[in-house]
C-alpha cells in the first residue's frame, strides 16, 4: 500500500488528455503530477490515491469531497460546466458508519470536460 488506504488508483476516460487534466486540476485544486505521451496518461495525486486520466479508460462515476458545495457549483456553472443535478441532501449521518455523525450528506452532479458525470459531496451541519 502507498499509505493508509488500500485504494491505489481510479481511472477516468479522457478524450482530450490536456483538457481533462486542466479540468481536474482546477476542480480538485491539485497539480497534475505526471503526464506520459504516449501512451496518453495523466496523474493527479489525491492523498493516498491517484486519479488516472486515460484515453483508453471507460467512463467512471467519481465522487469528490468539497467543503463548499453551493459555492463550487456556482463557480463551475459560471465557467460553463454543465450541471446535471443541483446540490441536494442525500441523507443524514446518525452514526459514523458512512460519514461524520450528525452531519448531512449533500451532493451535486456536474459534467467534466470529457462528458463524464462527476459527483461533488459535502458533509455539513445537521
Amino acid at each position: 500500500m502507498i499509505g493508509d488506504s488500500p485504494l491505489v488508483q481510479v481511472a477516468q476516460r479522457a478524450v482530450d488528455l490536456e483538457r481533462a487534466a486542466a479540468f481536474y486540476a482546477d476542480l480538485l485544486g491539485v497539480p497534475v503530477a505526471a503526464t506520459f505521451e504516449p501512451p496518453g496518461l495523466a496523474f493527479l495525486v489525491l492523498g493516498d490515491s491517484r486519479l488516472l486520466l486515460e484515453r483508453g479508460a471507460p467512463s467512471a462515476l467519481l465522487y469528490f469531497a468539497v467543503d463548499d458545495l453551493d459555492e463550487r457549483v456556482e463557480r463551475l456553472r459560471a465557467s460553463g460546466v454543465g450541471i446535471v443535478s443541483e446540490p441536494h441532501t442525500i441523507f443524514e449521518h446518525d452514526d459514523d458508519a458512512l460519514g461524520p455523525a450528525g452531519t448531512v450528506e449533500r451532493m451535486a452532479f456536474v459534467l467534466d470536460s470529457e462528458g463524464n458525470t462527476v459527483a461533488l459531496v459535502e458533509h455539513g451541519a445537521g
